[in-house]
């Protein structure tokens, strides 16, 4: 099952509990890691996962560590969301977990920032474990908030292109896109319209149009969002201009926003059988690496492509990055049981035959360096297109902020008004939407 249709519905709870988490200063008190990890002792695991499937899976992995480490036992508890892990962080006590695994990487800058989680550099300095040598550089940036690192990625998701094959060759194109110079006119080219609704789209454009979202799209331009003081570079980074730019360009090419925004209304469910892409509605779609299975599953009438997003004109070099999200782990900074909790978890983040077991189990990304590589990956020929992404130097991610995703939110709520015309003047609504994160995050401050 997918790692984003977690991380969506996680989002959700972290925007929920961004009030309940703003005044807490977590880790005060409690915790430290001072416990003998050789010791006969119990530690307490929260996660997320809940699919009877993903169940299975964790159940394998901390099975296979308590094997490793018999002394060490291990209380696992399930669906657990981050509105329940903030509040359990925020108040301690003997029934708090003392490792906690998230889907939603935004919200690393808070954990960090408010000392939810304790900083794990001494724990890898003491295992001599170079996090530079060992993940992927996108997923070492989600863990980590101004120098403090306290996650490590636990498994990815990796965004790239599905195409529909028979739709390609019917319009005589011979290989998907490069450059986002050759995706619109490969979308305009797949484009059949039908009055005044489509036959076939090329590609939906709208930021609602199934993971279509800003930053998804403009990981290829590899924006900067932050400058060194934490100010917003919204309106000073030509990248994000040129993702907008690019984007409303589209809208308005391949129909304009109402035009599209009528035929989104007849999609099926983003995760069921009738998704657009799945039933040859749209022809290409910007997805994470679950698309392929789930795709798949439904048995459509045309073969599946899978490649790379494209890149900017002019940035060829970097063909084969992407956009990198994914789940995170940590420590309680309230755990009194922080050592025996550090051997779990290296053993789910590091140990590669873990790291590969899970995600072969689980079908998402690897997210280590070695497991990425390793032989006992199980996986379709076209998946390691992610695994590719997920290696990709230039590869990118959403920087962390104290207030979590809610940047993101900002810039979402601004494209959505970008796209339909509402705002027309990129360079002023830019300047707006800038201070507005400046002050959100001051006000978090």
């Amino acid at each position: 099952m997918s790692g984003n249709r977690r991380t969506t519905a996680a989002a959700l709870a972290v925007t929920a509990s961004m009030s309940l988490f703003a005044a807490a200063c977590t880790g005060q008190s409690g915790g430290g890691a001072t416990d003998d990890a050789s010791k006969e002792t119990t530690i307490t695991f929260w996660h997320g996962w809940s699919a009877p499937e993903e169940v299975k899976a964790i159940k394998a992995d901390v099975a296979g560590f308590e094997k490793a480490h018999p002394n060490i036992h291990v209380k696992t508890v399930g669906n657990i969301n981050d509105d329940k892990i903030n509040q359990a962080l925020r108040a301690g006590g003997p029934d708090a977990p003392d490792v906690i695994s998230s889907f939603a990487t935004a919200n690393v800058g808070k954990f960090c920032s408010a000392g939810a989680l304790v900083d794990l550099t001494p724990f890898f300095e003491k295992s001599r474990i170079d996090p530079a040598k060992t993940f992927p550089a996108a997923m070492r940036e989600y863990t980590q908030y101004k120098g403090v690192r306290c996650a490590v990625p636990l498994l990815g998701d990796a965004y790239g292109l599905y195409y529909n094959k028979d739709a390609f060759k019917a319009a005589g194109i011979s290989d998907p896109p490069k450059t986002w110079s050759q995706f619109e006119a490969d979308a305009k080219k797949l484009t059949k319209s039908k009055g005044d609704s489509y036959r076939q789209l090329g590609f939906m454009p709208l930021y609602h149009g199934y993971e279509s979202t800003p930053e998804h799209y403009f990981g290829q331009w590899s924006p900067t969002y932050f400058d060194k003081n934490g100010k917003s570079t919204l309106a000073k980074d030509p990248a994000v201009a040129q993702g907008f730019t690019f984007q409303k360009k589209l809208v308005d090419d391949l129909g304009g926003y109402r035009k599209l925004e009528r035929f989104r209304a007849t999609f099926g469910d983003e995760w069921g059988a009738k998704h657009p892409f799945q039933t040859g509605q749209v022809a290409m779609q910007l997805d994470g690496e679950w698309r392929l299975g789930m795709a798949e599953a439904s048995h459509p009438d045309f073969e599946i492509g899978v490649a790379p997003l494209p890149v900017p004109d002019g940035r060829t070099s970097q063909y084969g990055k992407g956009y990198l999200t994914g789940t995170i782990a940590g420590i309680a900074a309230t755990s009194k049981k922080q050592n025996a909790s550090w051997e779990l978890v290296k053993y789910l983040t590091t140990n590669t035959d873990a790291v590969v077991g899970f995600a072969n189990s689980i079908h998402n990304i690897p997210s280590t360096m070695a497991a990425l590589k390793s032989p006992k990956l199980k996986y379709d020929p076209r998946f390691k297109t992610f695994l590719d992404i997920a290696r990709n130097p230039y590869s990118s991610t959403s920087p962390s902020a104290p207030n979590g995703d809610q940047y993101i939110t900002s810039i979402e709520n601004f494209g959505y008004s970008y796209e339909k015309g509402a705002v027309t003047d990129l360079k002023s609504g830019l300047g707006k939407t800038a201070k507005e994160i400046d002050t959100d995050i001051a006000q978090q401050n």
